[in-house]
This record gives structure tokens, sequence and C-alpha cells, in this order.
């Protein structure tokens, strides 16, 4: 159930239309409030959408908001873990009958903004960079952004995951590298990874459709969790050799949640019996005003069920002070069904994203709730504190 950040993008990305690149946009001033304003003329995500591959690896820019997020659970040479981010959101500013039929060379009715972060131990790097684009898809020649679906390519500026497949019998993202550098205080910081995956493609939801609320809001929710990753990170302007394990959601959709709602909390797991979790809540939702759960139960096979409000739980169990606020940092994760209770923590709880839109993102660990002993890892996504 994967990724609503992007709704809170909508009124930051819109004033990039009045700025230039290299100015950052204001934090909007609403925060968190009013992200399920309506999206008229917009397509509107709904069970029964048929899914095409690899067109849909592409963009949808008959939907307001779009997403390509991975996160990777990786380790060194020496076994030390460390965390990596790298997310490229797409938003539309005008509605497809809206659209001049013939744009002029300056038209940008797409923004696009790009987050990448490095974690290893208490430090943890942050970047983000934002830029426009057309609706189609976008020339690699023209645009600063943008996604083709073939061969598939993302990217802004010189951040890119690219499609490494070589064959067209093979899905464009069972082989992938990542690539994106920055700097912090004059040290780079990024990675160069590849990334081959041991599993198929998995659909969330009612064959893809994710619905987010008890008022229907949903998404178009696809997702690559069985990665294998090895390759180069570079922090604080030393490589590390690093292998390890990634999970990429791909989402689509115009209008996900409801006008009251504040944040979410959202956590993906590899667990060590080789079976894969993800499972979220949005807090606040419908008009009882309780919070909405939703999950994927994954086999090691790929075979998904999907996880109804009342088959799981996540409690919060401890929270940390981070950038000035209090955090749930451990948590305690439930899904009787299958015989599941765990308690997920973050081993380092300094995982804020001090983007412009700011949130908490990091590696946690799996531990069995009676025993202790290790089950898994993952990463955690909290917004709205």
């Amino acid at each position: 159930m994967r990724r609503w950040l992007t709704c809170l993008l909508v009124a930051l990305l819109a004033t990039l239309l009045a700025g230039c690149e290299d100015e950052t946009p204001p934090a909007p001033s609403q925060g968190f409030a009013g992200l399920g304003a309506e999206a008229g003329g917009f397509r509107q995500a709904t069970p029964g959408t048929r899914l095409r591959f690899p067109e849909d690896h592409g963009p949808h820019p008959d939907y307001r908001l779009e997403w390509w997020y991975l996160t990777a659970n990786l380790e060194d040479s020496g076994g030390e873990p460390l965390g990596v981010q790298w997310t490229l959101f797409r938003q539309a500013q005008l509605p497809p009958a809206e659209r001049p039929e013939a744009p002029g060379p300056w038209a940008a009715d797409q923004l696009w903004m790009a987050h990448m972060a490095v974690s290893r131990g208490a430090t943890h790097r942050v970047a983000e960079r934002f830029a426009r684009g057309g609706s189609r898809e976008s020339d690699p020649e023209r645009d600063p952004a943008g996604v083709t679906a073939v061969p598939f390519r993302a990217w802004l500026d010189d951040w890119s995951m690219v499609s490494r497949v070589g064959h067209s019998d093979r899905d464009a993202l069972s082989e992938l590298e990542l690539v994106a550098t920055a700097e912090h205080d004059g040290a780079r910081f990024g990675y160069r990874l590849s990334l081959s995956a041991e599993g198929p493609l998995v659909r969330h939801g009612e064959n893809g459709f994710s619905q987010k609320s008890a008022d229907g809001q949903g998404s178009i929710y696809v997702s690559q969790p069985f990665y294998r990753v090895s390759g180069e990170v570079t922090l604080d302007g030393k490589s590390h050799q690093v292998t390890g394990r990634a999970w990429l959601d791909r989402e689509w959709t115009s209008q996900i949640l409801e006008g009251h709602q504040q944040g979410w909390d959202w956590v993906s797991l590899h667990l060590e019996s080789g079976d894969k979790v993800a499972a979220a809540q949005v807090r606040g939702t419908g008009k009882a005003g309780g919070n909405y759960r939703a999950g994927t139960w994954i086999s090691p096979a790929g075979e998904t069920r999907a996880l109804t409000p009342g088959e799981l739980e996540l409690t919060p169990l401890a929270t940390s002070t981070v950038a000035g606020r209090e955090l749930p940092t451990r948590w305690r994760l439930q899904v009787p069904d299958q015989d599941l209770d765990l308690v997920i923590e973050a081993p380092h709880a300094d995982r804020w994203m001090a983007t412009t839109v700011s949130y908490w993102e990091g590696e946690v660990i799996a531990l069995d709730r009676e025993s202790g002993e290790t089950l898994g890892e993952g990463y955690l996504e909290m917004t709205g504190y």
C-alpha cells in the first residue's frame, strides 16, 4: 500500500511554475490538510483497471500523481548495515482536456521531484531536486526529468534508474542500474547499484487497485520486492562495497486521501522465511474518524494475499524525539492468520527527511515479540507528526 507521500507535493510542486529550477519552493502553509482535494478532469484509480506491461512502467499523465520509489537494506564488506532511498515523483498541473493541443517549447504541465538518502549508523544524508517536463513520454534529449517505458528509464538530471534487460521476454524492471550522487559539507555521498529481481512483480489490493480509505479512495499499486542488490555506496567521501535487498514501489492515482486525514504509517519487510509483507494505516479516516489499515502478504514465490483492515494490527509501542517532535520508532505488527506477531524497531531514530516536505523514513528490523529473535528487516515511513 505504498505511497501517499506524493499527495503532500500537490501544492508544493505547483510553485515551480512560478520560479526557476534552482530555487527551493516554500513548503505549503496548509501542511497535511486538504490532501483529499477534488481532482476533477483527471482519470481516477478504480477497481478493474487493466494493467499492461511494459507500458505501465512508464508515466500515466492522465492521472494527477505518480511515483517510482525504491528502498534498500544493505551491508558493507564488514557487515555494517546501510540504508538507501531513491524516489521520483510526478505531478500533473492540468487535466488532459485543459492542456493545449499544440504546446509551445516552454510548456511544462508535468512537475518532477526526486529524493535520495544514504544512512549508516548515526549518519543520515539527504538530497532533493526539482524539474519540469511535458505531458507525453519525455524526450531524453530535451527534458531534465522524466520516464520512458521502452526502454525503461527514470531520471532527474544525472540521477537515474535504468533497465539493463536485453530481452523483450523479460520484465523491464527485473534488471536495473540506480545512480545518484550529491554533496554534504563538500563531501560526496550517493550510490551506484545493480538490482536483479529474484521474483515477479506483485499487485496489491484488488488486482492492483489498492484502497486507501474507508470511503473508497485508492491507487493503482504494483511492486517489485524481490531485488538482490550489489554495488557501491559513497558516504562522506568514502566508498563501500555493498550487497543486500531492495523493494521498488510503483503507484499512480489522482485522489487518494480524505480531506481530514492527517498522515500515515507504512512498513515493508523482508522476512527471513522468504515471505514479505507491506502494512500501512492512514490515521483518521472515514466518518467515524478511525484508522484505515491494509496490507499485502507476499509468498516467496510472489503469490499475494490482500490484508483487509480487520486482518492486521499496527500499534505504536515507544517514541523517540526526532527533529523536535515525538515519533513512534517502535511498533507491534500482528497478522494473526499468518501467525505473525512482530516488534518492529528503528536501530537509529534520526532518519528525518529534511526535505521541502519533510517526513521520517528509515531502516527497521523485525523481531519475534516473544523470543526477541530477528525475523526480518525493511523500511518504515511516517508522516503527519
